[in-house]
């Protein structure tokens, strides 16, 4: 096991990994921008460097001066979290040339799996079920662009190889629409990643967001642990998650899952990942793999009782994973809700400082956070100050635990989505189980939210 970890990240996931390592017995190094001196897994952390001003670009993104920070505290691994540098794989390449441990997959492997259309192809050769799209990249030929989206079948999506996090996405109802938004979509494509190529899928009408959670070790040892359903999205964003996701035949998950993990040892997997799916129709469609930690990552790690990041841990320091398929025992339902530094409904940003901050407890209540009385939001990042994550022996319970925790929770000084989340959990479509990936937003518009 490591002496020392470096932890690249900020927020909720930095004081997540830092629990971990501190169960495992292992020393953290927290980095910081000025904006986070205060933070509270800064000053629990055994050791903090200030690598820079607030902007991530020149703080959670500057890879020279987390190396440095590694460097001088005699760090050997550094955890990514999510998000920033934690899918970048020439940073993955840089912490290992420099010699320090990347608590994550091989650089190979992100590359991989980060370029959408080279992702679905592998996919298709491990047997892992696909949407319906273009072979590859969508080539230069208007006409040739024309055919493929008549063959698939419109209404067509035009995604971003580079893609990721809702971004970089375009839907296409009619033919005479098809090329301008093509043309869009590769413009946007090459400013915001770097990489013009697109390719076409077809446009699923209401599908459900389904993803599997695996691990897999360096020694080709995979396992899945379940799914999880993400469809309660806005903007591609997701809201609330939950495990396992409600009427979804066990022995289609446990054939979808079985995939995803003989996929991992065919591309020689290391680490915790996510296999997302559109699910429509009793049928699964591989979309993308996240190599990395998910935000989520609680709702499974409640019905398993599998700490995730933990595993990450000791499979980047050479363990082999200590448990087989048949260990892993799904039990009762959890339920997460993100809490945003926002307007529950406008959902403008509301930084500032929190004059009053009170977490929920109780049976089957946790709170990840890194959020306290007096602690002030930065303007400069993403608005998450926390989940909280309700496990029940059912859904019915989990959801009536965890509506007592939201009417517990106590956020003053700045606005949160709390009464947002108040609202789903007693919905009706939400409490019957199942919405697909465009209700959420449906239901904020006919309320004009």
């Amino acid at each position: 096991m490591f002496e020392k970890v470096l932890i690249a990240n900020r927020g909720e996931i930095a004081l997540r990994i830092l629990r971990a390592c501190r169960e495992l017995g292992v020393k953290t190094v927290a980095v910081h921008s000025t904006a986070d001196t205060e933070a509270k897994y800064v000053k629990l952390a055994d050791e903090s460097v200030c690598i820079g001003p607030p902007p991530s670009s020149l703080s959670y993104l500057n890879t020279p001066a987390i190396i440095s920070a590694a460097e001088v505290t005699d760090a050997e691994a550094i955890h990514p979290g999510y998000g920033f540098l934690s899918e970048n794989a020439d940073f993955a390449e840089r912490v290992e040339k420099s010699g320090f441990v990347f608590i994550g997959p091989r650089p190979e492997t992100i590359r991989l799996m980060g370029d959408k259309v080279s992702a679905k192809d592998t996919m298709k050769a491990a047997n892992v079920p696909c949407v319906p799209g273009s072979e590859g990249a969508l080539p230069d030929d208007p006409k040739e662009i024309g055919r493929i989206a008549r063959s698939i079948g419109y209404p067509v999506i035009i995604k971003a190889a580079g893609g990721g996090g809702g971004r970089g996405m375009r839907t296409v109802h009619t033919e005479a629409a098809l090329i301008n938004a093509v043309n869009m979509t590769r413009s946007e494509a090459q400013a915001a990643f770097g990489n013009p190529v697109v390719y076409l899928e077809k446009f699923l009408e209401h599908p459900r967001h389904i993803e599997i959670q695996v691990l897999a070790d360096s020694f080709g040892n995979a396992v899945y642990l379940g799914e999880r359903d993400c469809s309660m999205q806005r903007r591609h964003q997701k809201v609330i998650e939950e495990a396992p996701a409600p009427g979804i035949p066990r022995r289609l998950i446990t054939r979808v899952g079985e995939r995803c993990a003989e996929a991992c040892r065919k591309i020689n997997y290391r680490g915790a990942g996510t296999f997302e799916f559109l699910y429509e129709n009793g049928e699964f469609y591989f979309i993308e793999m996240n190599t990395r930690i998910q935000v989520e990552h609680p709702v499974t790690e409640e019905t398993t009782g599998i700490d995730i990041v933990q595993a990450q841990i000791r499979i980047a320091a050479g363990q082999k994973l200590w448990f087989k398929q048949r260990d892993v025992e799904v039990k009762g339902h959890s339920i997460e809700c993100r809490i945003n530094a926002e307007d529950p409904f406008k959902f403008t940003p509301s930084p500032g400082k929190i004059t009053t901050w009170h977490a929920p407890g109780g049976p089957g209540i946790r709170v990840d956070s890194h959020a306290y009385s007096g602690y002030t939001v930065p303007p400069n990042y993403d608005s998450m100050i926390g989940k909280v994550i309700a496990y029940g022996d059912t859904r019915e319970q989990a959801i009536r635990r965890m509506r007592i925790a939201l009417s517990e929770m106590m956020v003053a000084g700045i606005k949160t989505n709390i009464p947002l989340h108040q609202e789903l959990m007693l919905d009706d479509r939400f409490v019957k189980g199942g919405t697909n990936i465009h209700y959420l937003e449906k239901l904020l518009a006919e309320k004009g939210k």
